[in-house]
C-alpha cells in the first residue's frame, strides 16, 4: 500500500505545488519590475501589426454590414467614372480634330514642301536682348565675316532629321534604336495620332509616315493600341481610369535583303551516322525599333503570361502612351530638348519638396515639447490629375 504523508489533513504533494506557485508568482514580480524586460515588452507590441483590416475585423457585425453598403456605392461611383473617361475620349477626338491643320502645317514646314513666311517664323526667346546686344556687338566688330559665312551657309530642305532626332533625344525610345535603325528612321516624316470612331470600341493609332527609301515599301506603318474604361468585375476597386489591355502591330513589306528585325547566323550540324559536317544558314529575331510593329500580345485565352513578357508587354504599352501624349502633340519642344529639360526638372522638383517635407516632419517631432498656438497648419501641396 502506498504511503500518502499529511500534514494537518493536507496531502504533501499538494503543499509543495502551492509552494512552487507562490515561487513562480514572486519571481514573476520580480521580472516585471525590471525596467529592461518593461521596455522590452513594450518594443514588443510597438512592433504588432495594426493593418487596417485588423482592425475591420474588430468590428460589430452591424458596423460591417453598413461597410458592405458603402462598398457597393463605391463601385457604382467607378462605373459613373468610367462613363467619365468615355467623355473625355469623346473630346479629345474633338480636338483631335482641332489640332490636326497645325500639324500638317507642322509637316509641310518639316519636310519642307511649305517655307513659313517671316511672321510665322517669328519667335522671341527668354534671353532675347542679351543675344540681341550680342549680336549688334559681334556685327559691327566681324560684319564682313559674317556677310561671308552667311553667303556660304547651306540651306537644306526643310528640318533634315526631325523626328529621328527625337528618337535621340529621348530615352524612351533611344534605348530600342539600334545602328542599322537609324538609316531607316531619317526617312520619318511624320507620326499622327487617330482615335478611335464614335461608337466603336476605345482605341487610338498611331501612324508613322515614311518617304519612299531603299528599306520597305509601306509609306505607313501603323500601332493600335486597345483600351478598356470599365472597372474590372473581380477588382472594380482597382479601377483607375482607361487602360491599355491589346496592341495589334502591322506587316512591314521589306526589299529583299534590307529586314533589320531578322539576322542570317550559320550553323555547322554534324549527321550522326556518318559523321559528316554540312553548314545551314537560318535566319533568327534581331533587335531593332521596328520590332515594336510586331508587338507581344496579350494573353486573351485565360493563360498568364511570365513575368518578362509582362515587363514587355507593360514596357510597349508605355511608349504608346508616351507617343500619344508627349511626343506627337509636343514634337518641337522634344527636338530642341525643352521638353526633356521639362521633365527632368519637374523629377528634381518632386524628389526635392519630398526631401523638405521630411525635413519638416523631423521639426515638428523635436518641437513637441513646445506647441506655437499661432502656428498656421501648413497647407497641402498642390495634386494634378494624371
Amino acid at each position: 500500500m502506498a504511503d500518502h504523508s499529511f500534514s494537518d489533513g493536507v496531502p504533501s504533494d499538494s503543499v509543495e505545488a502551492a509552494k512552487n506557485a507562490s515561487n513562480t508568482e514572486k519571481l514573476t514580480d520580480q521580472v516585471m519590475q525590471n525596467p529592461r524586460v518593461l521596455a522590452a515588452l513594450q518594443e514588443r507590441l510597438d512592433n504588432v501589426p495594426h493593418t487596417p483590416s485588423s482592425y475591420i475585423e474588430t468590428l460589430p457585425k452591424a458596423v460591417k454590414r453598413r461597410i458592405n453598403a458603402l462598398k457597393q456605392l463605391q463601385v457604382r461611383c467607378a462605373h459613373i467614372e468610367a462613363k467619365f473617361y468615355e467623355e473625355v475620349h469623346d473630346l479629345e477626338r474633338k480636338y483631335a480634330a482641332l489640332y490636326q491643320p497645325l500639324f500638317d502645317k507642322r509637316r509641310e514646314f518639316i519636310t519642307g514642301d511649305v517655307e513659313p513666311t517671316d511672321a510665322e517664323s517669328e519667335w522671341h526667346s527668354e534671353n532675347e536682348e542679351e543675344e540681341k546686344l550680342a549680336g549688334d556687338m559681334k556685327n559691327k566688330v566681324v560684319i564682313t565675316e559674317k556677310e561671308a559665312a552667311t553667303a556660304e551657309e547651306p540651306n537644306p530642305k526643310g528640318i533634315p532629321e526631325f523626328w529621328f532626332t527625337i528618337f535621340r533625344n529621348v530615352d524612351m525610345l533611344s534605348e530600342l534604336v539600334q545602328e542599322y535603325d537609324e538609316p531607316i528612321l531619317k526617312h520619318l516624316q511624320d507620326i499622327k495620332v487617330k482615335f478611335s470612331d464614335p461608337g466603336q470600341p476605345m482605341s487610338f493609332v498611331l501612324e508613322f509616315h515614311f518617304e519612299p527609301n531603299d528599306y520597305f515599301t509601306n509609306s505607313v506603318l501603323t500601332k493600335t493600341y486597345k483600351m478598356k474604361s470599365e472597372p474590372d468585375k473581380a477588382d472594380p476597386f482597382s479601377f483607375e481610369g482607361p487602360e491599355i489591355v491589346d496592341c495589334d502591330g502591322c506587316t512591314i513589306d521589306w526589299k529583299k535583303g534590307k529586314n533589320v528585325t531578322v539576322k542570317t547566323i550559320k550553323k555547322k550540324q554534324k549527321h550522326k551516322g556518318r559523321g559528316t559536317v554540312r553548314t545551314i544558314t537560318k535566319q533568327v529575331p534581331n533587335e531593332s525599333f521596328f520590332n515594336f510593329f510586331n508587338p507581344l500580345k496579350a494573353s486573351g485565352d485565360g493563360e498568364s503570361l511570365d513575368e518578362d513578357s509582362e515587363f514587355t508587354l507593360a514596357s510597349d504599352f508605355e511608349i504608346g502612351h508616351f507617343f500619344r501624349e508627349r511626343i506627337v502633340p509636343r514634337a518641337v519642344l522634344y527636338f530642341t530638348g525643352e521638353a526633356i529639360e521639362d521633365d527632368d526638372n519637374f523629377e528634381e522638383g518632386e524628389e526635392g519638396e519630398e526631401e523638405e517635407l521630411e525635413g519638416d516632419e523631423e521639426g515638428e517631432d523635436e518641437d513637441d515639447a513646445e506647441i506655437n498656438p499661432k502656428k498656421e497648419p501648413s497647407q497641402p501641396a498642390e495634386c494634378k490629375q494624371q
